[in-house]
């Protein structure tokens, strides 16, 4: 995939415009019964089950993770993360490149992120493993990171290694995928760093990986906000100070469209709710505690 359009948004920011991938990618979430049930797959290999309890707005997403899972990513020797490295776009090079990615053809947008609201890290890190439980609310709901795979300890000889790096403040950051319908970040890379960040009380550093709107989608979009903008501004009656800031906030609406996160793509889940529900027994049968 060498040569894929970029498009550069400032520092630690750029849009990737995935071609000649149509999908469906390594790293790809299959889906049965309207989604209510969810299978996450590397290749072939099964790395999560997802089942929907409850009805209407409140459900809670059961999940069970199994061993295997690859990042997508090489190992950061500690003299790169020591040297000046653009980490989006590092990131971007190598997960064009990876054979165990989630880019299928579209739009993709990786960014520096240093910040997030309160209980991300915490209360809505899923510790657990290989069991998990996400709170899911219509208008609001999880909001956390779920790590693909087991966590190591604060204490283990990789996480020690990172633990300098934190303090130094040389840390590569965490490579997060953005999933709407989850409400939340998957860890794809970088979960002992993560881990290490933490046992230090600081946020992990992050580049986070968010599917962005199609041209035609976000094109549709603005069509029928500009025509409900022209019929709002018609019926007016305010200040021409209040008209100014109007405008200002539709221009900054309609510049914000091609980069709103948009919904992952799922692909059908062969043999559906049957085949979910086989793979579903074989787990709870290597773990039957969950």
């Amino acid at each position: 995939m060498t040569g894929t359009p970029r498009e550069l948004l400032g520092p630690g920011g750029l849009v990737l415009d995935v071609r000649g991938r149509p999908g469906p990618p390594a790293l790809r979430f299959e889906t049965a019964e309207e989604g209510r049930r969810t299978v996450l797959r590397q290749r072939e290999r099964t790395v999560l089950l997802g089942g929907l309890t409850g009805q209407g707005c409140c459900h809670d997403l059961r999940l069970h993770r199994l061993d295997g899972y690859r990042s997508p990513l090489p190992p950061i020797a500690s003299s790169r993360m020591r040297s000046a490295v653009d980490w989006a776009h590092q990131y971007a090079r190598w997960l064009e490149g990876s054979d165990a990615t989630p880019l299928d053809d579209g739009r993709w947008h990786l960014a520096r992120r240093t910040w997030f609201e309160p209980g991300v890290w915490s209360a809505d890190l899923v510790r657990d493993w290989p069991a998990g439980l996400l709170e899911l609310y219509c208008g609001g709901g999880w909001h956390g990171v779920l790590p693909l795979r087991r966590l190591s300890p604060p204490d283990a000889a990789r996480v020690k290694a990172y633990r300098k790096h934190v303090r130094d403040g040389t840390l590569a950051p965490v490579l997060l995928w953005w999933v709407p319908f989850l409400d939340g970040w998957l860890i794809l890379d970088g979960h002992d760093r993560a881990v290490a960040a933490l046992a230090e009380d600081r946020t992990p550093p992050c580049v986070v990986l968010t599917r962005l709107p199609d041209e035609d989608a976000w094109r549709r979009e603005a069509k029928q906000l500009a025509e409900g903008h022209r019929r709002h501004s018609a019926r007016f009656t305010g200040t021409e100070r209040q008209r100014t800031a109007l405008e200002e906030g539709y221009g900054a609406v309609l510049a914000g469209l091609p980069y709103e996160p948009s919904a992952v793509r799922t692909w059908p889940l062969t043999g559906g709710t049957p085949a979910w529900e086989v793979l579903a027994r074989a787990a709870m049968f290597q773990f039957p505690g969950d």
